[in-house]
C-alpha cells in the first residue's frame, strides 16, 4: 500500500507515548514548517543521519531544491538510490572486509543487504516505484572544495560584488565583508582575530568596502596588490602608512600571496563558481540537491569555505522575493564548532543572520548535531522545529532542556519533556513543532538511499558517475578484481582473475609463449621518483610452494626462469586510539597494499586492506639478475604519491574507528581488547556492588524505622499491661464500693452512692484504655508488616533497577585524533614473482606471503 501523503514529507510512523511501541499512524510534516528552521540532535547511533535523509528525500521528492554541507561523508549517501533493488547494485558500496571477517564473499553480503532493504522498505509502505521517483525527481551532485576528487567548486565568485545594491544593503554586505575576510585571514593562519582591532581585517574590509560600494569585483590577484598599495590614502584620521606600515602590509600580501602560490590552492580557484542559483536549480528550472564534501579539509579550511557559503547563501538569498512556503533547504549534518555558545568564529554571523531572516524569504535551514553541549541554543531560539533523538548522557539532555526553555515561548514543561527524551529509543525521535499544539514521538522510516556510512574522498568520483553527472567512470569496485585481460604485465595483456593482494593469491600467465629472451619485465630497475621510499617485500616462497598456495599443479616441462618484481603502492600506519573518560589507550595498525592504483591517483584504501607488514623482515636489496616490471601513473609521479600519502591518513583519520563497550549507567568502558563476556562481568559485578551498598543504606533507613515501631510497640505493650492491671484493680474497687453502698442502706451508716459512680467511671476509663492501648498495638503490628513488606519491594525494586542497568550497554565508535596517525610505510614496494616458463607460456606466481 502506498502513502499518501498529500504533500507532506513521510518521515515515520508515530509511537504512542504510554506505551513505547509503534503505531500505523504515519508521521507527516508540513515541508512549509520548515521556513522556521529545524535543529536535529542525536548520539552516535541514535538514526540521526537517517531521519536527515528521510527528509532530503522527501524534500526531494516535493521538488525542493538542497545545499548540503557534509562534515563526514554520512550524506554522500544521498546518491545511492537503487530502485531496482538489486544485489549488483550494492556490491560495490559493500564493506569487502566486514564481509570477509563474517566468513561472507562480497556477492553474498551484497545478497543480504538488498534483501533487507527490499523488506525494510515494504515494512513501511515504500515501493520500487518511489525509489525511481526520488531518483529522477532532482539532480544529485558532490562537490569537493579545495579538490577535484567530486565536483570541484572555484571561490572566487564568493570575491565578487554581490549583485544588490550597496547603498540599500550597506549593513548586510559590511557582516558579508567581515565575514569573508575574516575567514580569509584564518585560511593564512591568522586566527582569533577582532574586526574591530586588527589592522589586517580593518585594512582588507576597507579594500572589499572600496571595490564593491563601486559595484567593482575582486580576485585574489586584486586583494594583494591593493593590500600593497590601497586604492586609498587614509583610514580613520590617519594615512595608510601611519596605521599600517608598508613593510607590515608587504608581509601581509606575502602571506595572501603564498595561498595563491600553492599548486595545492589551484583546486579552490577550479571548476563551477560558487554561484548558489546554479547550484540549487539547474538551467530548465529543474532542482538539484548538492552536496559539499568536506571532510578531506583542514578545520581553518572548512571554516573558510563554510563561511563563503552562508554568505552566498545569505546574498542569493535578499534578491529573492519574500514567500512564506519553502523554496530551498540548507542543511548542515554536524555544526559543531561553527555555532559555539561561547566563540565567534566567522561562521557564527551569516548563520545567525541567516536563522533570523531566511524565514522571509522561503529558505530553511536544518542544523544537525550529536554535541547539545557546544551549541548556542540562544542562537537556535529561532528555530521552530526540533527533532530529539537518544542522547549520550544527563549533561547532553540538561543542556538541551535548558535550550528547549530558551527557545519556547510559553506552555514549556520541563518535567514531561525531560521524561519523553529519557524513554527514547533506537531511531526514536520527539518532535517538538511549534506549529503542532503537544509535542510527538515517532519512529523514523527506512531510508530509501542505502545507508553505506561515511565515504572517503576516493570513492566520491563514483557516487557522481552513479548520479550521472561528473567526468568520472561509471563503475566502482576493486582494481585487482578485474580481469587480467584488462591488466598488463611488461606490456603484454595478461588473462585470468586476481584478487586482492592480500589474500596472496594472485596468478597470472602470459598466453602467448615466449622465448626465454622475451621474458616479462625489465633487466634494470627503473628510478623511483624524487624523495618516494622504496621497499623490497622478501621472496619467502619457494617455487613449489608458491604453486601449492595458488593451487596449481605445474606440468613436469616447468621450469624456473627468475624472479619478475612488480611494482606496488605500500600503506602503513600506527594509529594510536586514546581517550580518557573511556579509559582507553589502543594501539592497532592499518596496512594497505594497492597492486594497481588507479592511474588518476584514486585508491579505494578500504579495497586493499591487508595484515601489518613487519619492516624487519623487508629485504635490503632485489634478487640478482632480477626483472621489473616498469612504473606506471601513478607510481612513477612523487607529487602523486605525496597526495595520495595524504589521503592513505585522512582515509584513517575519517573512517577507521575502534568501539568502546559501554555501560553509561555504571560509567564503565570496554575497550576493543575486552571480549563481551568480561565486560558483561565486570558490569554485573559493578552492578551488584551498587546494588548492594544501596540496598544496605534502603535496609538501615527501614531497620530504623521498623525498630522505632516496635520500641512504640513494646512501650505499648507495657502499658496495656498497666491498663489490665489498673482494670482489675478497678474492678475490684468498684465491686466492693458497690456492696458497702448497698450494705449501708440496711446500716444505720449510709455511704455515698457518688462514691459508687465515681469508681464505675474510673472502671470504665481503665476499660478504655485497654481497649485504645490494644487498637494502638494492632496499628503498630500493622505498621511493621507493611514496613517490611515495603522494605522487601524497595530491595527487590533495587535489585531489578541494577540487574537491568547493567545489561543496559552499548557501543561507542571512537576515532583517532590526527596526531595520533604515524605512517611509518610508505612508498612504492617490488612485489616477488617465480617466472615459470612451461613449453608454450609463462607462468607468474607470487613469491611472498605474509606470515
Amino acid at each position: 500500500m502506498m502513502i499518501d501523503t498529500n504533500g507532506k514529507f513521510y518521515l515515520g510512523r508515530v509511537v504512542d507515548a504510554q506505551t513505547n511501541e509503534k503505531t500505523n499512524t504515519p508521521l507527516l510534516y508540513d515541508p512549509d514548517d520548515l521556513v522556521t528552521h529545524a535543529v536535529v540532535v542525536g548520539m552516535t547511533g541514535s538514526g540521526k543521519t537517517g531521519l536527515c535523509l528521510d527528509l532530503l528525500e522527501e524534500a526531494a521528492l516535493n521538488n525542493v531544491p538542497a545545499l548540503m554541507i557534509d562534515p563526514k561523508g554520512d550524506i554522500t549517501n544521498a546518491l545511492m538510490h537503487f530502485p531496482n533493488l538489486a544485489p549488483v547494485d550494492f556490491q560495490p558500496w559493500i564493506n569487502a572486509n566486514e564481509a570477509r571477517r563474517e566468513g561472507k564473499t562480497a556477492e553474498q553480503a551484497a545478497e543480504e543487504t538488498a534483501a533487507l532493504w527490499r523488506n525494510g522498505l515494504a515494512g513501511w509502505d515504500i515501493q520500487p516505484e518511489r525509489i525511481q521517483k526520488l531518483k529522477d525527481s532532482a539532480q544529485f551532485a558532490i562537490y569537493t572544495p579545495g579538490s577535484d576528487a567530486g565536483l570541484p567548486v572555484s571561490i572566487l565568485a564568493s570575491l565578487k560584488a554581490p549583485d544588490i545594491s550597496w547603498n540599500d544593503n550597506r549593513e548586510l554586505l559590511r557582516e558579508k565583508i567581515s565575514g569573508t575576510v575574516t575567514a580569509l585571514l584564518g585560511l593564512v593562519g591568522l586566527k582569533d582575530i577582532d574586526p574591530v582591532r586588527a589592522r589586517e581585517h580593518i585594512l582588507l574590509s576597507n579594500i572589499f568596502e572600496h571595490a564593491w560600494s563601486q559595484g567593482q569585483d575582486l580576485d585574489l590577484a586584486s586583494l594583494i596588490m591593493q593590500t600593497q598599495s590601497p586604492p586609498f590614502t587614509k583610514l580613520g584620521v590617519f594615512d595608510v602608512n601611519t596605521f599600517f606600515p608598508e613593510k607590515d602590509r608587504f608581509e601581509l600580501a606575502m602571506m595572501l600571496n603564498n595561498i595563491l602560490a600553492s599548486p595545492a590552492f589551484q583546486a579552490w580557484i577550479e571548476g563551477e563558481p560558487l554561484d548558489v542559483a546554479s547550484l540549487l536549480y539547474q538551467p530548465d528550472g529543474r532542482p538539484r540537491h548538492t552536496i559539499f564534501y568536506i571532510a578531506h579539509l583542514s578545520e581553518a579550511e572548512r571554516m573558510f569555505f563554510v563561511t563563503l557559503l552562508y554568505s552566498a547563501v545569505e546574498s542569493w538569498m535578499r534578491a529573492q522575493k519574500g514567500s512564506t512556503t519553502l523554496r530551498a533547504l540548507v542543511y548542515f549534518d554536524e555544526i559543531f564548532g561553527y555555532l559555539p555558545p561561547t566563540a565567534n568564529p566567522p561562521s557564527k554571523e551569516p548563520m545567525l543572520r541567516m536563522l533570523k531572516q531566511a524565514r522571509a524569504f522561503g529558505v530553511g535551514m536544518v542544523l544537525a548535531t550529536q554535541n547539545p553541549v557546544d551549541v548556542d541554543y540562544k542562537a537556535l531560539s529561532n528555530a521552530g522545529t526540533w527533532f530529539i533523538g537518544k542522547l549520550g548522557t544527563e549533561q547532553d539532555k540538561a543542556r538541551l532542556l535548558d535550550g528547549l526553555t530558551t527557545a519556547a515561548s510559553g506552555g514549556f514543561d520541563r518535567r514531561v519533556y525531560d521524561d519523553l527524551i529519557s524513554a527514547l529509543g533506537k531511531r526514536v525521535f520527539l518532535l517538538r513543532n511549534v506549529h503542532d499544539k503537544q509535542p510527538s514521538l515517532f519512529q523514523t522510516r527506512w531510508a530509501m538511499n542505502y545507508l553505506a556510512g561515511p565515504v572517503t574522498r576516493d570513492q566520491i568520483p563514483a557516487l557522481n558517475a552513479l548520479a550521472g553527472v561528473g567526468n568520472q567512470l561509471p563503475v566502482i569496485g576493486n582494481v585487482a578484481s578485474r580481469p587480467l585481460s584488462e591488466q598488463s604485465v611488461g606490456g603484454e595483456q595478461l588473462a585470468a582473475t586476481t584478487p586482492a593482494i592480500h589474500d596472496t593469491k594472485p596468478s597470472m600467465a602470459i598466453r602467448e609463449a615466449a622465448p626465454e629472451a622475451d621474458l616479462p619485465g625489465e633487466a634494470a630497475k627503473p628510478g623511483i621518483p624524487g624523495r618516494t621510499e622504496e621497499f623490497f617485500l622478501p621472496q619467502n616462497l619457494t617455487l613449489s610452494e608458491a604453486a601449492k598456495r595458488d593451487g596449481r599443479s605445474l606440468p613436469t616441462s616447468a621450469k624456473s626462469a627468475g624472479i619478475l618484481y612488480q611494482p606496488v603502492l605500500l600503506a602503513q600506519a600506527t594509529v594510536r586510539f586514546s581517550n580518557r573518560r573511556y579509559n582507553l589507550d589502543h594501539e592497532v595498525w592499518q596496512t594497505a597494499v594497492v597492486p594497481e592504483p588507479d592511474r588518476r591517483g584514486v585508491v579505494r584504501w578500504q579495497d586493499y586492506e591487508s595484515e601489518a607488514i613487519d619492516d624487519r623482515q623487508l629485504d635490503r636489496a632485489p634478487a640478482l639478475d632480477a626483472r621489473f616490471q616498469m612504473l606506471e601513473a601513478p607510481l612513477d609521479d612523487a607529487k602523486a604519491l605525496s597526495a595520495l600519502k595524504k589521503d592513505f591518513a585522512d582515509w584513517i583519520y575519517r573512517g577507521l574507528e575502534v568501539e568502546v563497550k559501554a555501560n553509561e549507567g555504571l560509567k564503565i568502558y570496554g575497550g576493543p581488547n575486552v571480549s563481551e563476556r568480561d565486560f558483561a562481568e565486570q558490569c554485573a559485578d559493578a552492578a551488584k556492588e551498587k546494588s548492594d551498598a544501596e540496598s544496605k543504606k534502603v535496609a538501615a533507613q527501614y531497620e530504623k524505622k521498623i525498630d522505632s515501631l516496635e520500641n512504640k510497640l513494646k512501650k505499648e505493650e507495657r502499658e496495656l499491661a498497666e491498663d489490665e492491671a489498673e482494670y482489675s484493680q478497678r474492678k475490684r474497687e468498684e465491686a466492693v464500693t458497690h456492696a458497702e453502698t448497698l450494705f449501708s442502706l440496711f446500716s444505720k451508716r449510709r455511704r455515698s452512692v457518688s462514691s459508687s459512680m465515681t469508681k464505675r467511671r474510673m472502671t470504665a476509663k481503665a476499660k478504655a484504655d485497654i481497649e485504645e492501648s490494644k487498637d494502638q498495638i494492632e496499628e503498630y503490628q500493622k505498621d511493621i508488616v507493611e514496613l517490611e513488606e515495603e522494605a522487601e519491594d524497595a530491595l527487590q525494586e533495587i535489585k531489578q533497577k541494577w540487574e537491568e542497568i547493567a545489561q543496559d550497554t552499548t557501543t561507542l565508535p571512537v576515532t583517532p585524533a590526527k596526531s595520533n596517525i604515524n605512517t611509518t610505510l610508505f612508498g612504492v614496494a617490488w612485489l616477488p614473482h617465480h617466472i615459470v616458463q612451461t613449453d608454450d607460456d609463462f607462468i607468474l606466481l607470487p613469491g611472498f606471503a605474509q606470515e
